[in-house]
């Protein structure tokens, strides 16, 4: 998928490992060919940069999916070397190391999604762009979604 602005055309992220049903109690695991997340160019370099800054090719993009907020989901992104027996861990097929790591439950929420790095005048921040399990376009304020059950 190509988009106009630089460094946003989005390749599919590659799956490499997913949670083990006999590891993970009480949560429906998705397939491996329903597990699909997006990457922009630009977010898979800024991961791969921060990655090699902190020398550390473990480091990932950890994303959870959260209850909270007026419309009742919001994300939670944040930097992580720890991964999870119910992680799903993809990574940018070309720029390496850009990981992402998922939990089981987040990914149903998330599925189909893009990650992205935006650099907006009040700061930068990986975000995520349409959401397909997203219903509408979420809250005013930009923070909260609701999920489209």
């Amino acid at each position: 998928m190509q988009s106009k602005e630089p460094g946003t055309s989005r390749a599919a992220a590659v799956l490499v490992s997913a949670p083990m049903e006999d590891e993970v109690e009480d949560v429906e695991l998705l397939p491996a060919n329903e597990a699909t997340l997006l990457i922009t160019e630009r977010a898979a370099e800024k991961l791969q940069s921060i990655s090699t800054a902190e020398n550390d090719p473990n480091l990932a993009l950890r994303i959870i999916v959260e209850s909270g907020g007026c419309h009742g989901y919001q994300y939670k992104l944040e930097l992580t070397s720890t991964h999870e027996v119910d992680d799903y861990h993809f990574v940018h097929p070309k720029h390496q190391p850009a990981a992402i790591l998922v939990d089981a439950v987040s990914l149903g929420l998330l599925k189909g999604s893009t990650v992205d790095f935006a650099t907006e005048l009040i700061g930068s921040h990986f975000r995520i762009l349409d959401n397909p399990q997203s219903k509408g376009s979420g809250c005013g304020c930009g923070v909260s979604w609701e999920a489209n059950f």
